[in-house]
């Protein structure tokens, strides 16, 4: 028997999971939210507007509380996504070919951004002025938050979820 895994892919117009249950059957889902789409569809500012960043809130959490059913219990959650391996350096984490980002350093970042959504310069908070970055962060913080991930685990490009 395998612990449960959770494999995260946050495309530009679609996310990706695989979850991966401890009888080792794969079973794939797609979410409706990408960081253009979401950036997109929801921010008309950039920075987004602290309303264009709560519709989008609202709409993200609607989309990944849909699969709440299909996390198992104690599932560890992994990505392989270049722009969450960005998300864990700016969130302070030391680039290594296995990096681990907790939900308390999300939560961190995604208070650096508000205060960027509220006036302040981005590159006073070392994080980019693009609104797909705060599509990505809002999307892994909705998902590791509703989902109840304490933390992601990001390897290199060629990872698969462990047995």
């Amino acid at each position: 028997m395998t612990t449960p895994a959770v494999m995260l892919h946050i495309g530009s117009e679609e996310t990706q999971v695989i979850v991966r249950s401890d009888d080792n059957e794969d079973k794939s889902l797609l979410l409706t939210l990408g960081s253009q789409l979401t950036s997109v569809g929801y921010f008309r500012h950039s920075p987004p507007t602290p309303d264009e960043m709560e519709t989008a809130i609202m709409v993200v959490e609607d989309e990944v509380v849909r699969i709440r059913h299909d996390i198992p219990p104690g599932a560890k959650l992994f990505s392989a996504d270049n722009d969450i391996r960005a998300l864990a350096r700016i969130a302070g984490e030391a680039e290594n070919e296995v990096m681990t980002l907790s939900l308390d350093a999300v939560e961190r970042t995604f208070d650096r951004l508000a205060l960027v959504i509220n006036g302040r310069p981005a590159h006073f908070e070392g994080i980019p002025d693009g609104n797909d970055f705060a599509a990505t962060l809002l999307i892994l913080r909705e998902f590791m938050h509703h989902l109840q991930f304490d933390e992601i685990v990001v390897k290199g490009t060629k990872f698969e979820i462990p047995r």
